[in-house]
């Protein structure tokens, strides 16, 4: 029996700096103009802080984001991440993170702990703002 993986990359490797929220938040803006549902990405960063490679873990309903620790991790494993940041936007352009987002953000930190891939910061993303739960002191 063979086994065949692969990382499917969305775009190339940028090399950009996602060292701060605000770099985060520029870095992603753009994905997140005009979307109607949320959708919750994932970017491994090498150990200065690169991206490495960006990937779109799910894509759910309009209020609701589903994301479980597994896909998010898988990719970030084999493409030798050594942490990672979590993005998802909010349709409705309010950023205040919902109890679900922060129980999300708190299961997705403890597997990144258990995987020695810390999770480093978890963004809920609207058009023109966004909210950090480093920054937040949340993470």
């Amino acid at each position: 029996m063979k086994i065949r993986v692969m990382v499917v990359r969305e775009g190339r490797p940028s090399k950009a700096e996602l060292t701060n929220p605000r770099a985060v938040f520029e870095f992603m803006k753009r994905r997140v103009r005009g979307l109607d549902r949320e959708h919750f990405w994932r970017m491994d960063l090498d150990a200065r802080g690169r991206c490495l490679g960006i990937e779109t873990a799910s894509i759910g309903t309009l209020s609701a984001s589903l994301v479980h620790p597994r896909e998010v991790f898988k990719a970030a494993l084999i493409q030798g991440a050594a942490g990672i940041i979590v993005a998802h936007n909010h349709p409705s352009g309010e950023t205040t993170p919902s109890p679900e987002d922060k129980e999300a953000t708190n299961r997705l930190r403890r597997a990144g702990e258990l995987l020695g891939i810390p999770l480093l910061d978890h963004m809920v993303l609207a058009e023109t703002s966004f909210f950090s739960f480093k920054e937040a002191g949340l993470l």
